[in-house]
């Protein structure tokens, strides 16, 4: 499709919406369908190294503002405002991610597919002068990760953050970790003290931490450069907490979902309100410890909408986030493909209690099932040899509430196969 309009949307306190997506949020854009759109982002564990990257970076320090009398962006997460169920903040750090927008497609209607094409992806240059053309990133290995209560070694538990160096100048293909540090007791700005790593953007004081140099020395990491959370608005409640992905996409945090691939999500609300979050410079499968690489990144998107009277083909009765690149179908499986829908009026605490890796590989093995049968025509127990023999299954997370698998098809074994 012919590109139309190009649009730019930075990452500012009055762009971005904080660990939470809403059906009622106001559209910072409305876009028609062919559109272009710039749009920034930022990781929500920026504080982790404040200096390196928040400092100097006018977009990112409204965001991450936050004194004794105020917070720039106060809600974050999905949770009370009062902070009444733990104490941590507002929205309680029930949802994590800051998100940017959300972008409302012109004309699009509740059964409509949107599809969004990744046209690039770029780091984040840092914004002190001290770091000039360098990116970073944080990885936390978190309380939330497999491996917090299967730990060897003393301290027992603890969460470790890992500071990475990328080239923003996208010339180095591989980024290389500067430090560590062991999480302490963070007092936030507003006193209250955060025991783990359990409120996003909380400032690291760096003198209650002790860093250290020279871990993963002489690893290269490779790039690959993606976006964790690229959702379309939920119609099942108001407020929903970013972490476990769904239908309508959110935290599938799958590493091909990068330059050069379309994604396809069904839309579920008028204007289907496009958000773009949870930047990574790069990820393995599983995301094992609880987060990648987040990294702050920019993307450009082409936005085509795609109306139910026209579905055809891969888009027919669409029901879940699939992925296409130049080579594979990908389709996710999650342990509930609608947790919101399914579990009720207490899904948001109830997901985080009944995911299952199980459950997440039946989703994937009926979405793939679904995905030959209806667009390659085959029978059932044709798709079910081919997935088989063909069909390569992968953990995507287990970490995101809602376990996430995905399926990969190549296009090469079918003879002629354009999509």
């Amino acid at each position: 499709m012919a590109a139309g309009k190009h649009h730019h949307v930075p990452a500012t306190d009055k762009t971005v919406h904080w660990g939470y997506f809403s059906r009622s949020l106001k559209p910072v854009i409305e876009v028609e369908s062919g559109d272009l759109v710039t749009v920034e982002t930022l990781t929500s564990c920026a504080n982790d190294d404040a200096a390196r990257m928040v400092q100097g970076d006018p977009g990112a320090e409204s965001v991450f503002f936050w004194d004794k009398t105020r917070k720039a962006v106060d809600r974050r997460g999905a949770g009370p405002m009062d902070a009444s169920l733990f104490g941590r903040g507002a929205g309680e750090g029930m949802g994590v991610h800051v998100c940017t927008g959300p972008i409302a497609i012109r004309g699009a209607q509740p059964g409509d597919v949107l599809e969004l094409r990744i046209l690039d992806v770029a780091p984040r240059p840092s914004g002190n002068p001290a770091h000039r053309g360098k990116a970073f990133g944080s990885n936390v290995a978190g309380w939330w990760g497999f491996q917090y209560n299967d730990l060897l070694t003393e301290p027992k538990p603890r969460e470790v953050i890992t500071i990475f160096e990328v080239d923003a100048t996208g010339e180095r293909n591989w980024a290389k970790a500067l430090y560590s540090f062991r999480w302490t007791p963070q007092t936030d700005p507003f006193g209250v003290v955060h025991k783990t790593y359990d409120y996003p953007g909380v400032p690291v004081d760096r003198a209650t931490i002790e860093e250290k140099h020279g871990v993963l020395k002489d690893v290269r990491v490779p790039i690959r450069p993606h976006f964790g959370v690229i959702a379309v608005a939920p119609a099942e409640a108001e407020i929903v907490d970013t972490v476990p992905p769904s239908y309508f996409g959110g935290n599938i945090d799958n590493w091909r979902i990068g330059k050069g691939a379309t994604m396809f999500y069904p839309i579920a609300v008028p204007g289907g309100l496009l958000s773009v979050g949870d930047p990574h410079a790069s990820q393995g499968d599983s995301e094992l410890c609880g987060t990648a690489i987040e990294c702050s990144l920019t993307g450009t998107f082409q936005l085509i909408l795609h109306k139910q009277t026209a579905l055809a083909g891969k888009l027919k009765d669409l029901r879940y986030p699939l992925l296409e690149t130049g080579d594979e179908w990908i389709v996710h499986g999650f342990s509930f493909p609608n947790h919101l829908a399914e579990l009720g009026a207490e899904a948001q605490t109830l997901i985080y209690q009944k995911s299952s890796l199980d459950l997440a590989m039946r989703d994937a093995f009926r979405k793939m099932r679904h995905f030959l049968m209806t667009t390659r025509n085959l029978t059932e127990d044709e798709a079910i040899a081919l997935m088989s023999i063909a069909v390569d299954f992968g953990i995507t997370q287990v970490v995101d509430a809602n376990v996430g698998v995905h399926a990969i098809l190549k296009k090469s074994i079918f003879s002629g196969a354009t999509g």
